[in-house]
């Protein structure tokens, strides 16, 4: 059985897939032409890949990626085809939660206007409006597996956690309510911080958009760490100016990368990463596990972990 490994991983690494099984042939390819030369005996792909991979592959049965989303993925041909999808869904969440809570902390504790100000003088204003999480209401849209790492984290902070989700969830203990996308406009008039941990679907596309905002509390905070267009830009920048929100903690945008000239930048609400949610020391190591749990339970007959279903796009 042969895999095809398209990312940089290290020997030890190898070393772990390869001691899955001895039957197992394992090919990294330097560049695009060597894997193209490579694919088309593959049976299983690990790391980035592209329609021109899918193409050439002849006896392909599964590919998993190394990221959560896989909204760039799913072209019609390889939607209808009986190759499997997988991706790291479930096993992102704690970095991504991590940065969640670092742009929430940012915002209501003045740590970006501090940082971008550079001024001693604005310790007064900056008191005034700080305020503290406890006894206030987290809203999370998506609670998937970073949904919950952010919900696990607000119980430090004495929040209580709503949710929506369209798929029937059951709720963590820390989850207070879990709602159906029906009820999204409930979520975010409730809500002091709603948290985006949705992936980017036809259905989400743009889902924050003018009647979104006017839903919101005027001082709640939106963050997004997952897809930058599950938001409408003109719509958050309207919100943010005319005060219909009262902050943004950012990690992705609706144009990536954010132009040096958007608002964005300078808004004293709003604090902007340049999509580093994703970055962490552990991340090659989860990743490469749940890859040998996943051939192990493939060459049992066992169902796979974190399974794509292309046409939803989750």
């Amino acid at each position: 059985m042969k895999i095809l490994i398209n990312t940089e991983i290290t020997s030890d690494h190898r070393q772990q897939i390869q001691s899955v099984s001895p039957d197992l042939v394992i090919a990294e390819p330097k560049d695009e032409a060597a894997r193209l030369k490579e694919i088309p005996d593959t049976d299983i792909l690990f790391g980035d890949f592209n329609r021109s991979l899918f193409d050439a592959a002849r006896q392909l049965k599964w590919v998993q990626v190394l990221g959560a989303g896989v909204d760039g993925l799913l072209f019609p041909e390889f939607v209808e085809s009986d190759v499997v999808l997988l991706s790291a869904k479930g096993y992102v969440g704690p970095h991504l939660a991590d940065q969640t809570w670092a742009l929430i902390l940012g915002l209501i504790r003045g740590v970006g206007r501090a940082v971008r100000e550079r001024t001693w003088e604005n310790r007064w204003s900056i008191r005034d409006e700080t305020w503290e999480l406890a006894g206030r209401t987290l809203g999370i849209v998506g609670l998937g597996g970073t949904g919950i790492d952010v919900a696990k984290r607000a119980q430090g902070f004495d929040m209580r956690v709503i949710a929506v989700d369209p798929e029937d969830v059951d709720a963590p203990s820390f989850v207070h309510e879990v709602w159906k996308m029906d009820r999204f406009y409930d979520l975010l008039a409730e809500s002091d911080v709603v948290s985006i941990c949705a992936p980017l679907t036809d259905e989400t596309h743009g889902m924050f958009d003018d009647d979104a905002f006017r839903r919101m509390k005027p001082s709640a905070l939106l963050i997004n760490v997952t897809r930058g267009k599950i938001v409408d830009e003109p719509s958050l920048l309207r919100a943010l100016e005319e005060g219909l929100i009262g902050g943004a903690g950012l990690d992705v945008t609706p144009e990536e990368p954010l132009p040096q000239n958007s608002p964005l930048w300078d808004l004293p609400n709003v604090i902007v990463t340049p999509h580093v949610a994703g970055g962490s020391p552990n991340r090659d190591d989860r990743t490469v596990g749940l890859f040998c749990d996943n051939l192990e339970r493939f060459l049992v007959g066992k169902p796979f972990l974190s399974v794509i279903d292309k046409r939803k796009g989750y």
